[in-house]
């Protein structure tokens, strides 16, 4: 998928959205911008870091561990330089160890990740020569005797004479920068034909290099550089590099062209975007083999991921003084391809990698020739953008539209699930197809949805419960309010229609009873009369309407439903009036008057909300059935019933027994109705 495609993509995603909260519409914008990171249109170096060090963990967690057999390391180590003194050693020595490694051993071919630039005048000739030159010129003898000592003690034209016997190839550096200076022979550049990548390619303008005989003696030789990312670490590693509009080849893709026979090597673009001229982006090498073309995925640069096969030691390593003094096994360099190098720490050739931060440069290279010899390298392709966008865009929109659903903890788990699901994804493409797919954006844009989803969710509904509490507080018990908070958004107190229970109840002689005690006792009487009542009543689920002088209303089905209202409703009717024995026992004990109470309880359909003016409003019921609770209680007096219900109530009581006290036909009605005591 192209950029251009992924962003359109990417719109069409935004503008079909639904109407959406307000973390939601939070969450959009943190997707949009990290939908403009993965499209290339902004940079947030803080998510490359990441991305990096999440790299770091996949090859660590990854790496295969296991030495690649075809390749062995000839190690300048501390105990060599020990044994056999500083570096660099004479040439005659190198010769020596050359000659060793493929004579006595048997190796395949040989790559050299050292440089010899400097001519060795260790051996005195060069002093030699200027006595020849000089005071002993017309010394015959001295003449002969110096020229038969020549051979042994040019130790350069020795060296020269084992690269030409044996496959070696050597390596050189690339520089660039003002101080950048040339000296050596480089080889000879590559040879591409039309289609080279000019001005893709990392260019240098200096370079050091080996002896101009050793260059020549040896023929191929490779450059030794690699790119070192904004953090210090190495990661990827150049295969071709230009200097003076000429291009060069790294050290490890000679030693695979040589291995392969010296196939042709041949440059592949990918698809120039439309109207445009010329090539379009670097995108692959491929070097065309007998047996078929082996593609290497490049970046525009000519750039790969090493493939570290795991830490140090990955690959056999053998002193260079035991192969000197032949105190290493006679197979274990035959027919391998060795790599000469160092990791003595006093030599500077260790890098910071994702498997060490004192990794031998020499083993980087092993690396990268062990991918390219088995094809495997790690790839992040041109389509990794759209990869990335499809992946954000596919999380982000599973988050914003699945959080709401759940709980807190149902929105962790499926937040969490999704992490596992990206990053078992991320490790399947490693393992499987070698693709190196970014991971921050896609785990950051599930850190913040989730976290914005939980913030505002737990700030909303906190709200959301303060706001039920001070509505209903007053009104039900708060047993009934803690139910209620654990969803807050189905309650409110809109007016709305259903079927429920209403209760009324009333002290008989009351207007007798308050003309014969002072105003200050019979508050506090009907205070505590009220009080115990109102406390039955939330016991048994009920909502509390109102104090109507000396009568009491209560109902049942709002704003919490209950299935059982009815019989919620008769049992705390019933509670009530045996409760009223122990309340007239204390106002005995104070010398006050006992009191009766009627009760009347209807079933139906009535009308519940907060109703009443602009000045005072009420959480209240309304309709036909609550009139006839009303008329039901003034009947108690009447048949000498502590309770009566109506017929509907009686229906929605089931096994209740109860007796049936008549037929009445009641203010307001025309109709007849029954009436009955609950038992």
């Amino acid at each position: 998928m192209s950029t251009s495609s992924s962003v359109d993509l990417a719109r069409t995603f935004l503008r079909r959205l639904a109407p959406l909260d307000l973390w939601q519409w939070l969450g959009v914008v943190v997707l949009g911008v990290l939908l403009a990171h993965a499209s290339g249109h902004i940079e947030p170096g803080f998510l490359n870091r990441i991305d990096a060090l999440l790299y770091d963990a996949r090859v660590r967690l990854l790496a295969r561990a296991e030495p690649d057999p075809r390749i062995a390391i000839v190690d300048i180590d501390e105990r060599s330089l020990a044994e056999l003194g500083r570096w660099p050693w004479n040439r005659a020595r190198l010769a020596d160890l050359v000659d060793s490694i493929f004579r006595q051993h048997g190796a395949l071919l040989l790559g050299l990740d050292v440089i010899l630039a400097e001519p060795d005048e260790s051996s005195g000739l060069a002093s030699l020569d200027t006595l020849g030159r000089g005071p002993l010129r017309h010394n015959d003898a001295f003449q002969a005797a110096l020229a038969g000592l020549r051979p042994q003690l040019d130790y350069d034209g020795r060296l020269a004479a084992v690269f030409r016997r044996y496959p070696v190839v050597l390596g050189f550096h690339l520089s660039s920068g003002a101080g950048a200076a040339s000296s050596g022979e480089l080889p000879p550049p590559l040879s591409l034909g039309a289609g080279e990548p000019a001005g893709q390619l990392t260019r240098w303008t200096g370079y050091g290099a080996n002896l101009p005989r050793l260059q020549q003696a040896a023929g191929a030789a490779g450059f030794l550089n690699a790119p070192i990312d904004p953090d210090g670490v190495t990661r990827r590693a150049l295969l071709l590099a230009r200097h003076d509009d000429k291009m060069y080849a790294a050290l490890s893709l000679v030693m695979t062209q040589i291995l392969l026979g010296n196939p042709p090597l041949q440059l592949r673009f990918a698809e120039p975007p439309a109207g445009s001229t010329g090539s379009g982006t670097l995108e692959a090498l491929e070097l065309l083999t007998v047996r078929g073309a082996l593609r290497i995925a490049v970046d525009e640069q000519a750039g790969v991921l090493l493939p570290f096969r795991g830490p140090v030691g990955s690959f056999a390593y053998h002193s260079a003084v035991d192969v000197l003094a032949g105190r290493v096994p006679v197979d274990s360099l035959r027919g391998r391809v060795v790599l000469l190098g160092t990791t003595a720490p006093g030599l500077l050739d260790q890098r910071v990698t994702p498997v060490g931060e004192a990794y031998p440069g020499v083993e980087a290279h092993a690396n990268l020739l062990s991918g390219l010899l088995a094809g495997n390298l790690p790839q992040s392709p041109a389509y990794t953008p759209g990869v990335e966008v499809l992946g954000l865009l596919f999380v982000g929109t599973a988050l914003l539209l699945g959080l709401p659903r759940f709980s807190p903890a149902g929105a962790v788990l499926l937040a969490m699930s999704l992490l596992m699901v990206v990053v078992a994804s991320n490790l399947a493409a490693w393992v499987f197809a070698r693709l190196a797919l970014p991971m921050a954006a896609i785990l950051l844009l599930v850190a913040m949805l989730l976290a914005l989803h939980l913030f505002f969710g737990y700030f909303v509904e906190h709200r959301a419960k303060r706001r039920l509490t001070e509505l209903f507080g007053q009104y039900v018990p708060p047993e009934l309010v803690e139910e209620m908070n654990r969803d807050p958004t189905h309650y409110s107190m809109e007016g709305r229609s259903s079927e429920m229970t209403v209760l009324f109840a009333d002290v008989r002689g009351f207007t007798t009873l308050a003309e014969g005690m002072p105003p200050d006792e019979l508050a506090r009487l009907m205070n505590d009369y009220f009080s115990v009542m109102t406390d039955i009543i939330r016991a048994h689920r009920g909502t509390l309407d109102k104090y109507v002088g000396d009568a009491l209303v209560a109902f049942w089905g709002a704003p919490l439903a209950d299935a059982q209202h009815a019989r919620h409703a008769v049992e705390a009717g019933l509670a009530m009036q045996a409760a009223l024995i122990g309340v007239n026992q204390r106002f005995a004990s104070r010398a006050w008057p006992s009191l009766r109470i009627g009760i009347g309880i209807n079933t139906g359909t009535m009308v519940v909300g907060d109703m009443g003016s602009r000045h005072r409003r009420s959480y209240t019921v309304l309709g036909d059935a609550v009139n006839l609770a009303s008329r039901l209680e003034g009947l108690s007096a009447q048949y000498g019933a502590g309770v009566i219900i109506g017929e509907a109530t009686y229906q929605a009581l089931g096994e209740w027994r109860c007796r049936q006290l008549d037929r009445v036909t009641v203010r307001g009605r025309t109709t007849p109705v029954a009436i009955y005591e609950p038992l």
